[in-house]
């Protein structure tokens, strides 16, 4: 564990966790579908002396019981067997989501584990009174569902994160502004009012995954606790800024949470693959500080907020 230059004298100007070791790195570069991205992150990092600033936390790899806290054990148990076999021909693959999108390659479950471990040892940190921010910069794969893999990901490390920390925090708010909808996420929790998904994304005939229309608010207990916000393609800067804070804000005053996982998607910025919405870098930073805003308070004279929130960023 790596001290920062300047450690902090009190709990509110505590530095950012930020968990890392080469070892984890090296595993999520393994990924077929983003290769070498981790370690590409953690270069700008370096190279912006960032690391310097935050306390880093070497991850924890994620026992099949803590998986286990959200996936069924059947799931868990093929994705390891085809992960040590390399068998990405399995016949009951295609049952648990494995294919295309999500190739039942050699080491997939331990990179699952490593990333789930990592997002829940960063939700540990906020736990145990470590930082106010906790960063995971591998993680974010919300479309995991409990029984199958689904876009890209194969464990769902932000419902992990989640469950974590509902040990300690009875309201937890999940903010996700990747492109695509955050589904697996907001299954997970659409029956219950403790945690409210808040998503914006794109929202169009045929686009993946095809959820996240604006009327639907969740389920049971959860009615009204999952929030959709669907976006035309081409919506630039100030507009998202706009749409995104307006729509927190009214989130924040009625939730009133006690710990915030942020999932930032970089997809939304302009010249992606996916040439769908018109983002600068800029906004990405715009839209770290609204959730920079929920864990200094930033925003409390004008929401009448009297308690500040823990974020996770995945």
């Amino acid at each position: 564990m790596e001290e920062p230059e300047e450690p902090a004298d009190s709990r509110q100007s505590l530095p950012p966790v930020y968990i890392y070791s080469p070892e984890y790195v090296s595993m999520c570069d393994s990924l077929a579908k983003v290769p070498k991205r981790a370690s590409m992150v953690h270069s700008l990092i370096e190279a912006y002396a960032l690391h310097k600033q935050m306390r880093i936390v070497k991850p924890k790899v994620a026992s099949m019981e803590e998986m286990a806290t959200f996936h069924t054990d059947a799931y868990l148990q093929h994705l390891q067997k085809v992960s040590q076999e390399g068998d990405d021909d399995h016949p009951d693959s295609i049952e648990y989501g494995l294919g295309y999108d999500c190739p039942a390659t050699e080491g997939i479950f331990d990179y699952a584990a490593a990333v789930g471990g990592a997002t829940i040892t960063a939700a540990q940190c906020l736990i145990d009174g470590m930082c106010k921010v906790a960063i995971n910069w591998s993680g974010g794969w919300h479309h995991a569902k409990k029984d199958e893999a689904s876009g890209f990901c194969y464990l769902n490390d932000a419902v992990l994160g989640i469950l974590r920390l509902r040990r300690k925090f009875d309201r937890i708010l999940y903010v996700d502004l990747d492109l695509h909808h955050g589904d697996g996420v907001e299954d997970a929790f659409s029956f219950t009012s403790k945690v409210m998904t808040v998503s914006l994304h794109k929202f169009s005939p045929g686009f993946f995954p095809g959820t996240g229309d604006v009327s639907d608010v969740g389920l049971g207990k959860g009615r009204y606790y999952s929030v959709n916000v669907p976006i035309q393609d081409g919506i630039q800067d100030e507009k998202y800024y706009h749409i995104c804070e307006s729509v927190l804000k009214e989130v924040y005053i009625a939730f009133n949470p006690k710990a915030v996982v942020l999932q930032l998607g970089a997809d939304t910025v302009a010249g992606d693959p996916m040439c769908s919405f018109n983002m600068t870098p800029a906004m990405g930073l715009k839209t770290i500080e609204v959730g920079g805003a929920l864990a200094k308070q930033e925003w409390s004279a004008d929401w009448e907020v009297r308690r500040s929130s823990l974020v996770l960023f995945l």
